[in-house]
């Protein structure tokens, strides 16, 4: 290898940062921020890896860079704006670029908690889907069904699951009909790059529809051509296979991954098969980029008392056909538009097929399809003032049912009834940015059809401030909504009625923390207040009572949520086996202004949450992840006894331990979980128990 010209390279480097930094000694002004790059984990960049040590890019010589590779680069790092460099600050950035706002920026600038869920986390975790992820994360309320993806309820800080905003690569896939199918994606978990979390009301970021908060899923987006497979099996019949590979081009990277899973069920009726495919294409085209989704979900499971314990032999079966495409150009402008649709079946099935002596008055299943058709567009341009980000969004959301909506004077093969509603929204945000300080100012102007015949208004107000390197101090006050769904608005049954005159749902919240962050420690705790209005819920006065979907006029919620992660490693060295450790913990209050009532969801929360997990070495290349947690959860639940309400029953605290145990070699890696290894009887929602101990087993290839 060639030396001398790398070496000249990092002189002329260095030499011209130099110049800059000695430079902007001598000015005053700091209108804008030049980035300094931590890491360079690319192999384009393999030359900078070699320092092993932090290094300033100017201006000049950063851009040319920048134009050289801004295929590979995140959207803050490509931005570039010639101006002199006397004007110029030097500010580390990070490589991770959240969304929790519209504007690009680092996760050490988010004036909110953003929680991220890495991949090398994905990998380490005793988990089959991300449903059972999402368990370990302290501010996150898992309210599981099934397992392993098949339903879950997830909810973030006291929110109802139809008040959390489900994202996958910045689409929002929630579904209008109910929210217990909002995780119906079509993805494996091989897919997954990372996952991030924002706690409380991000409409301005996600939508509209992020009442208590969002999760956005983010992919893999691959730079070579490879395989990976991956098949596994336990108990109670599980098995389960992944596949995914890549292929590159000159100017394309296209993806296709397939998973399959099934189960007998650890009790009766709680059998699934799972399916997901999911293809992706990526285009470069003269430094902007296009990007394809397509995604199909199938799945066919027993919902043992999944709805109601008065009925245990229930079905559903349920497809998902997702697609988008995306676009994205470079420059002080960033211009991205996207379209995107998504189709979701329903067959409900009260007695599943098959099911002896259903009563005459059952005269059968209730068939559902949902569309959502969404148009974006964001505009982001970087100026000496700050970043500014404008836009807006066309979303309209139908069903058609036997059950669901207003009678059609035609039906449609097996649909009888039918609604829709279009919402449209508006939103602006500018962000200030110093090598301090970050103030972002935004809202969102909204309209939905379903309402009233004008635009509501929503800001969006964040701020950060950064006294060190390593510590950073936030707070923030954002306003949201949330439409009724259809099946709120409408499912009326012999155990539920509906509620046509249902409002829309509206919060405001206030947030302050602060963030430490080092090498080895990685810390941050927030407190936080949000005041709901009209918020819906499913309740009922007294046992025998049915399940009426009624507006609460007001509930407060106040509470903690603390993180800390310690990278052992660094702190002790690589001659001792411990690798990391992770703590989590939320404390939920909520005050009621109501009478009191039986509540099927948002009166059930989680009051304390603790999570750990321990990640260390047995020997080399085996590794052991430890994940506990303990939740308390504040409601209650109507016990049934021989399919009959009996009594009202508080929701008893409980524990859980999960491991994992991997072993790497070159291509292949071999693992084993442990899920539940105490074998804890426990309920996360009424009347439908979770499973005890759960082994399996399994090996994975890869070709990189």
């Amino acid at each position: 290898m060639r030396r001398g010209p790398i070496i000249k390279c990092i002189f002329a480097t260095c030499f011209l940062n130099y110049i800059i930094m000695n430079r902007q000694k001598k000015s005053k002004s700091t209108s804008l921020t030049a980035f300094r790059f931590k890491r360079f984990a690319r192999k384009s960049y393999s030359v900078f890896n070699s320092l092993h040590k932090v290094v300033s890019i100017g201006v000049l010589s950063g851009c040319a860079l920048m134009n050289a590779h801004s295929a590979s680069l995140n959207p803050v790092e490509r931005t570039c704006i010639e101006v002199s460099t006397d004007s110029m600050l030097l500010r580390e950035l990070d490589e991770v670029v959240v969304t929790a706002s519209k504007t690009d920026l680092p996760l050490s600038q988010a004036a909110k908690q953003v929680t991220i869920i890495t991949q090398k986390d994905i990998e380490a975790a005793p988990v089959r889907s991300t449903e059972d992820l999402l368990n370990y994360v302290a501010g996150v309320d898992v309210l599981q069904r099934g397992p392993h993806g098949v339903q879950a309820d997830i909810s973030l800080r006291g929110g109802s699951f139809d008040q959390t905003a489900i994202l996958l690569n910045g689409i929002n896939l929630t579904n209008p009909q109910t929210g217990h199918y909002s995780f119906d994606i079509p993805l494996n978990l091989s897919d997954i790059e990372r996952i991030e979390i924002i706690q409380g009301p991000a409409s301005l970021a996600y939508g509209a529809g992020a009442f208590a908060g969002g999760i956005n899923i983010i992919t893999k987006k691959d730079t070579l051509s490879n395989a990976y497979v991956k098949t596994e099996g336990g108990m109670y019949g599980l098995f389960g296979t992944e596949a995914r590979g890549a292929l590159k081009t000159p100017s394309s990277v296209h993806q296709l991954s397939a998973g399959y899973d099934r189960s007998d069920g650890y009790i009766a009726n709680s059998d699934y098969q799972l399916l997901n495919v999911l293809w992706q294409s990526h285009f470069d085209i003269k430094n902007n980029s296009l990007d394809l989704q397509w995604g199909y979900n199938d799945k066919d499971y027993g919902a043992n008392t999944f709805y109601t314990a008065a009925y245990p032999n229930q079905f559903d079966d349920t497809e998902t056909i997702f697609a988008s495409i995306k676009g994205e150009t470079n420059g002080q402008l960033k211009v991205v538009p996207v379209l995107y649709w998504n189709r979701h079946y329903d067959c409900f099935q009260l007695f599943r097929d098959g099911t002896p002596g259903i009563p005459d008055w059952y005269t059968g299943h209730n068939y559902h399809r949902s569309d959502v058709f969404g148009a974006n567009l964001t505009m982001q341009y970087a100026s000496a003032w700050g970043i500014t980000s404008f836009g807006g969004e066309f979303r309209n959301e139908s069903i058609l049912s036997n059950v669901l909506g207003k009678l059609m004077d035609k039906p449609i093969g097996k649909y009888t009834k039918s609604d829709s509603r279009t919402n449209i929204s508006y939103f602006a945000e500018h962000s200030f940015v110093t090598n301090k300080f970050t103030l972002s100012l935004g809202g969102l102007l909204n309209h939905n059809t379903a309402i009233v015949d004008k635009f509501t208004f929503y800001p969006a107000v964040n701020a950060s401030f950064r006294p060190s390197n390593s510590v950073s101090i936030y707070a923030s006050w954002n306003k949201a909504t949330r439409m009724p769904t259809f099946t709120e608005l409408y499912y009326t049954t012999k155990t539920h009625t509906g509620n046509t005159d249902l409002e829309a749902e509206r919060s405001q919240a206030w947030e302050t923390g602060i963030k430490y962050r080092n090498r080895i420690v990685n810390a941050e705790a927030s407190a936080f207040y949000m005041r709901g209005d009209s918020l819906i819920d499913w309740v009922k006065p007294d046992p025998d009572a049915l399940w009426e979907s009624r507006n609460h006029s007001q509930i407060n919620k106040k509470g903690i949520e603390t993180n800390l992660s310690l990278n052992l490693r660094e702190w002790f060295g690589n001659h001792q086996p411990f690798k990391k450790f992770r703590l989590g913990y939320t404390y939920l209050h909520q005050n009621l202004v109501e009478d009191e009532l039986i509540s099927n969801y948002t009166l059930n929360h989680l009051r304390h949450k603790f999570t750990a997990t321990l990640y260390h070495e047995i020997v080399k290349n085996l590794s052991v992840s430890w994940n506990f947690r303990r939740q308390d959860r504040v409601g209650s639940y109507v016990r049934y006894e021989d399919q009959k309400p009996a009594e009202k029953v508080p929701y008893k605290p409980f524990s859980v331990l999960d491991i994992k145990v991997d072993y790497a070699m070159k291509h292949f890696r071999f693992f084993a979980n442990a899920n539940n290894i105490f074998d804890t009887s426990y309920i996360d929602l009424g009347n439908v128990p979770q499973p005890g101990f759960w082994f399996t087993a399994g090996v994975s290839y890869t070709t990189h």
